[in-house]
C-alpha cells in the first residue's frame, strides 16, 4: 500500500460548512505520520487474500484504510496467540478500551494504530459500533467459542462480527452508510470469509476448529471422518460443493453493489469479488479436495481478475 505524500490531508480542518466535529491536525505531524506509516507496513506485511486492486483505490484514503486495517490486525492477533482464556479476554478488553478513548480523542491514546485510526473515525465519521462489532468476532475466538457451528445460520451469525463490519467502514470511508449498499457488502464479506473456510477445512482442522456447519456434516454422512483423517472421499467432495455453490449465490446477490458505488470503489468491488469467485473455482476444479492441497490463486489468475474489474 503506497505511502502518502503527506502527513495528514489538507481538508481535516473543519471547514465553516461542516457539520462535523472533526480533530484538528496534531500538534505534531512528525507523530502522525509516523502512526500512518506504521499501519501502512502493518498491512503490507499481513494481506493475506484478495488483495488485488487495492492500489486501485484513492490515494487520499490509502492511510485511512491502512489505519483500521491496522487496528483489526491487531486484535486479531490477540485472539489468536496461544489457548483461548482470561489472558487474551482481558488484552481485548484492553483494545476496546483504546477503540472507545481515541474515538473521544484520538492524542489521548498512545499508540500509534489508535493515533491514526482516531483521526479516521473523526474525519469520516465512522461507526465505532462496526469497529466494536469486529472485536466481538475476535472475543468469540479468544473465549474458545468458534471451534464448531451447529447451523449455517450459526456460521453467518459469526461472519457478521468477523466479516461485514469490514465492508461497512470501507463504504462509510466513501460516504455510504445506507441500509442497500451495506446489505449488498455484507452478501460479498460474509461469500468472502466462507470461501477462507471452505480453502482452509485442513488447515482449520489442525487448530482445533471446524467452520463447516455439524447439519452439513450431518447431511454428508462420511465426511466428518474425511475431515479428521485428511483424506477427501465422495461425501466429502459433495459437501464442498454444496458449501462452494451455496457462497457462489451470496456472491452473486452482492455483486450489485458494483453498479450502486462509483469510480475506484466500483472496481474494488469487482475484484474482490472476483478473486472470491476464482477461488471458488480453483476449489471446483481439483474436484472440492481442500485436504489434499490448499487451492490458491496465480499470478495469471491475479491478472485476470484486475482487468475484468477494470473493465466491468
Amino acid at each position: 500500500m503506497p505511502a502518502s505524500r503527506r502527513p495528514w490531508p489538507r481538508d481535516v480542518v473543519m471547514d465553516a460548512a461542516s457539520t462535523l466535529s472533526v480533530p484538528r491536525p496534531t500538534a505534531d505531524p512528525v507523530r502522525l505520520r509516523a502512526a500512518f506509516a506504521h499501519c501502512r507496513q502493518l498491512a503490507r506485511t499481513h494481506y493475506e487474500n484478495f488483495t488485488v486492486g487495492s492500489w486501485l483505490l484513492p490515494r487520499r484514503l490509502r492511510d485511512e484504510i491502512a489505519a483500521v486495517y491496522a487496528f483489526a490486525r491487531g486484535a486479531d492477533d490477540i485472539a489468536d496467540e496461544g489457548e483461548p482464556g482470561p489472558h487474551r479476554l482481558r488484552r481485548l478488553g484492553l483494545w476496546k478500551e483504546k477503540l472507545l478513548a481515541c474515538a473521544q480523542d484520538p492524542e489521548a491514546v498512545d499508540d500509534p494504530v489508535f493515533l491514526a485510526l482516531g483521526y479516521t473515525i473523526a474525519r469520516h465519521a465512522l461507526p465505532v459500533g462496526t469497529l466494536g462489532d469486529l472485536l466481538e468476532a475476535f472475543r468469540r475466538d479468544a473465549a474458545g467459542e468458534t471451534r464448531s457451528f451447529a447451523t449455517f445460520s450459526d456460521v453467518l451469525a459469526y461472519c457478521r462480527y468477523s466479516a461485514n463490519p469490514v465492508g461497512r467502514i470501507v463504504l462509510a470511508l466513501f460516504g455510504y452508510q445506507d441500509a442497500e449498499r451495506q446489505e449488498r457488502s455484507d452478501d460479498i464479506c460474509t461469500a468472502l470469509q466462507l470461501t477462507n473456510f471452505w480453502q482452509d477445512v485442513a488447515q482449520d482442522h489442525a487448530r482445533g476448529r471446524v467452520y463447516v456447519p455439524e447439519e452439513d456434516l450431518g447431511r454428508f454422512p462420511g465426511s466428518r471422518e474425511a475431515i479428521a483423517a485428511g483424506r477427501a472421499n465422495p461425501a466429502f467432495r459433495g459437501l464442498l460443493a454444496f458449501e462452494v455453490e451455496r457462497t457462489r449465490t451470496l456472491f452473486t446477490r452482492g455483486l450489485p453493489l458494483a453498479g450502486l458505488v462509483e469510480g475506484r470503489l466500483a472496481r474494488e468491488v469487482r475484484m474482490f469479488a472476483g478473486g472470491g469467485l476464482a477461488l471458488l473455482d480453483r476449489i471446483a476444479a481439483v474436484d472440492h479436495d481442500v485436504l489434499g492441497a490448499r487451492p490458491t490463486l496465480g499470478r495469471a489468475d491475479l491478472v485476470r481478475i484486475m482487468w475484468r474489474g477494470l473493465l466491468g
